[in-house]
């Protein structure tokens, strides 16, 4: 076998993005890309604010000696700093640069955090649904995922998380806004998650971990306000991209940015180090570091977004289909008219509607639509939409 068994069943159960865009290439070169409508994936058809464009001008035009070597593993000081300085500005805390550690994408963030934290048989608890990397993720690093539920507007279920939370537990994650449900996570909650790894921490005697993973953070709707988790949790970490509010996701930069108030931050500051380098990720890339420093704080424009998740709601909801609204991100979740989600999948397959069943985030009888895409796409897609909803009574 040319592959492990743990790559078998990986390939299996996870991969149902990739595996509906590869079935999206296949129908665009049958039926022609205008006849195709993917909502399949989170690849944001916007391109970058006007700010970083210009500023990757100016990095390539730059003679500079240097400029494409290597850098310290942990990144460019001066950007480094101006993330601490945007992470100020928004938290109030103290951050500096030796909390910061630039890393390739929320990806390459988490895998090396994941990789610092965990000991074998160490338990992370993920809330379903779920972004589905996060079980390969966590088994990449020997640790054992552990799911929890949420209710029927997708926000944490605290008390089955209490249950759930045994002297092996080495980390919670959070992702919020969520991907995906769009669903996000009100600051009153993320306090009394705190308040309950707290609780857990003093009763079991161990140590654990608030992972938030966050690359959505500045697209979030409806003048809501995204609350930060390290007021609430002294061993938190927050990994941040800027594939989604830059739109740049092909370009993996992001950051890893621990609690200024952990009393173990160096530690894991110089573990994370490590192995950002030992796991082959290296350094995040130079230009990219260098073009992000100066626009801490710069997004593409969320309300574009909104409007979008407007239409779409309005119409999904006109033909009967039962959704939460989301509040960020650009992901809708609606439950599926039929118990097997990926049957339904196929039906709006076969009107050339591509989408992604719920069991690929941990939540069957859900599929997930993805509306970073053209107006055009998204309005052509609602005939298919409107045909499976009489085919399946809604």
């Amino acid at each position: 076998m040319a592959v492990s068994k743990r790559t078998v069943r990986a390939m299996e159960q996870g991969g149902w993005i990739r595996r509906m865009f590869e079935v999206g290439a296949a129908l665009k070169r049958q039926h022609g890309e205008d006849s195709v409508f993917d909502l399949s994936l989170g690849n944001p058809v916007v391109e970058p604010p006007d700010e970083l464009v210009a500023e990757l001008r100016r990095v390539a035009a730059s003679d500079a000696t240097g400029t494409h070597r290597y850098m310290p593993n942990a990144g460019y000081g001066e950007t480094r700093d101006a993330v601490a300085q945007g992470l100020q500005r928004e938290t109030g805390l103290p951050f500096t640069a030796n909390e910061i550690v630039m890393t390739c994408g929320a990806a390459g963030a988490l895998n090396v955090a994941l990789e610092s934290i965990l000991n074998p048989g160490d338990e992370v608890i993920i809330f379903a649904p779920f972004f589905g990397e996060f079980t390969f993720y966590i088994e990449n690093h020997r640790g054992q995922p552990v799911v929890a539920p949420t209710g029927d507007s997708f926000q944490p279920d605290l008390a089955a998380l209490e249950g759930l939370i045994t002297p092996r537990a080495r980390a919670i994650l959070i992702n919020s806004p969520n991907n995906p449900t769009g669903v996000l996570y009100p600051e009153a909650l993320i306090r009394e998650l705190g308040q309950l790894i707290g609780r857990k921490e003093r009763e079991h005697g161990t140590e654990i971990f608030l992972l938030s993973d966050e690359p959505y953070r500045r697209i979030v709707f409806d003048g809501l306000t995204y609350p930060h988790v390290f007021s609430h949790h002294h061993a938190s970490v927050a990994i941040h991209s800027h594939s989604k509010d830059l739109a740049v996701p092909g370009e993996r930069v992001g950051y890893l940015a621990v609690n200024p108030g952990y009393g173990g931050k160096s530690q894991l500051v110089d573990g994370i180090i490590f192995w950002n380098r030992s796991l082959g990720f290296v350094n995040s890339p130079a230009v990219m570091q260098r073009a992000i420093a100066p626009l801490q704080g710069v997004s593409v424009d969320a309300a574009m977004y909104q409007d979008k998740r407007d239409y779409l709601y309005g119409e999904l909801t006109r033909m009967g289909y039962r959704t939460q609204r989301p509040q960020g991100a650009f992901y809708m979740f609606p439950e599926s008219p039929v118990e097997d989600d990926v049957a339904f999948v196929e039906a709006l397959q076969n009107r050339r509607v591509l989408t992604v069943p719920g069991q690929g985030f941990g939540a069957p009888g859900h599929f997930r639509i993805s509306y970073c895409v053209e107006d055009r796409v998204l309005e052509g897609a609602m005939e298919g939409f409107y045909r499976c909803a009489k085919e399946f009574g809604l």
